[in-house]
């Protein structure tokens, strides 16, 4: 059975993946790991997180891969037995000095993606030293992984679904190039997701290709003209990866786990994701010889944040590229959970902007994670009401139990362009 492993940015998340049928969790421990922007774990959160894990039969990975100076192996290895007494079950690593640390603590030792793992020799090596699991390079096409898991002597994992880097296994110096802030330290302010000016001596021979005018097939990447008569590009900036339609090919390979990519998105994002390979991967494993892929699923993650899709180097190399958030739905924040009373299954709701019957809502909180509800009945002093203004106090029948402060959010369809 391969293991589906989510992406846990905050506690929002975490309770969110669990809650749709993520196998395992990784989550980021505080100032050395590659999502220094998102909300990072604490260790005195670890031992709460873990139990959240366990109360639903999923494992727990902790990331531990930045680049690492002497201060950062010493810190990581007196943190790494407390880590084992919050009942973590891997440490993804950047690392190898810290694989032995891990080993005599009794943590798997997971090895990051960091390292640019392409060869099955470097997998022997990292099992000699105690390695259990290594993330796969993003570069390698399926065939490769599949020859490299076969002849493992370790359980390996691949990504399948979130963002791609423009750089060798996130390895980039743009955004210290330019701001001081290092990608390599968790710290990436993704310069390369901006539109590009490009310079070039033109002579009668160029083409420059506009966007709007593309009509063909050919893979390329787009130049479009400026008001001001320069050229602008995101040529930088891949599509996001989305290996839904390709479940079979992916259980054939023989890897161990397959992880989603994105602790710095949002909890719906993770929740969606999550639910929606969870019930691939499940139904090909139930009966791989009536499985069908089912359109729903990519209509599911076009509703949250992605900026296009492409299968990465699965099967050719990315040639799309974008910028922009392309979901279909906008978040907007309307209120937030005053009371959720159990028995009758109604939450009060104070609301800041205006709400009708059959607006879809999204309600996210540490405990709640997230949760989608088209609202079919709502109440004011026990009287039934079709439309609410904002600045009221609203009671909404809702068949899932929310906390109080759980934020609460409307889904806005997205206008063309924005």
């Amino acid at each position: 059975m391969v293991e589906l492993l989510s992406p846990g940015g905050d506690f929002t998340s975490l309770s969110a993946v669990v809650k749709n049928g993520a196998d395992a969790v990784y989550i980021g421990l505080e100032g050395v790991n590659m999502r220094i922007n998102a909300s990072n774990f604490k260790m005195d959160d670890i031992k709460k997180a873990s139990k959240i894990c366990k109360d639903y039969d999923s494992k727990l990975y902790v990331c531990t891969n930045t680049i690492l100076k002497d201060n950062d192996i010493l810190r990581l290895k007196k943190q790494i037995p407390e880590l084992a007494e919050r009942d973590v079950d891997g440490l993804i690593l950047s690392d190898i000095a810290l694989i032995e640390k891990c080993t005599d603590s009794g943590i798997e030792a997971h090895i990051s993606v960091q390292e640019n793992i392409t060869n099955t020799d470097t997998l022997k090596v990292l099992s000699k030293l105690g390695a259990k699991r290594a993330i796969l390079s993003r570069e390698l096409s399926i065939k490769e992984i599949k020859n490299i898991a076969s002849n493992s002597p370790i359980e390996t994992e691949v990504f399948i679904h979130g963002a791609m880097c423009m750089a060798i296994s996130g390895r980039c110096f743009l955004s210290y190039g330019l701001y001081g802030r290092s990608a390599n330290c968790g710290d990436c302010l993704q310069p390369c997701r901006k539109n590009w000016k490009l310079s070039f001596d033109y002579d009668k021979n160029d083409k420059v290709i506009n966007s709007s005018d593309l009509k063909t097939d050919e893979e390329t990447f787009f130049i479009s003209e400026a008001y001001d008569n320069s050229y602008r590009t995101t040529f930088f900036s891949p599509k996001d990866m989305a290996m839904i339609e390709h479940i079979p090919d992916l259980i054939d390979t023989g890897v161990d786990a397959f992880k989603i990519e994105g602790r710095a998105r949002s909890a719906d994002y993770a929740a969606t994701a999550t639910a929606v390979y969870r019930e691939a991967i499940d139904l090909y494993q139930k009966d791989s010889a009536q499985y069908k892929y089912n359109p729903q699923w990519m209509e599911k993650l076009n509703e949250v944040f992605n900026r296009g899709y492409d299968t990465g180097f699965y099967f050719n190399t990315p040639y799309e590229i974008s910028e922009n958030n392309k979901s279909k739905y906008v978040k907007k924040d309307i209120g937030k959970v005053i009371n959720y009373y159990n028995k009758v299954k109604v939450a009060e709701i104070k609301i800041w902007d205006d709400l009708s019957i059959g607006d879809e809502i999204m309600i996210q909180g540490p405990t709640t994670g997230s949760i989608r509800h088209t609202i079919d009945s709502m109440e004011i002093n026990n009287e039934q009401v079709d439309f609410v203004e904002k600045g009221l106090n609203v009671g909404i029948k809702i068949p899932y139990k929310l906390r109080k402060n759980d934020f609460v959010y409307k889904l806005v369809e997205r206008v063309e362009g924005s």
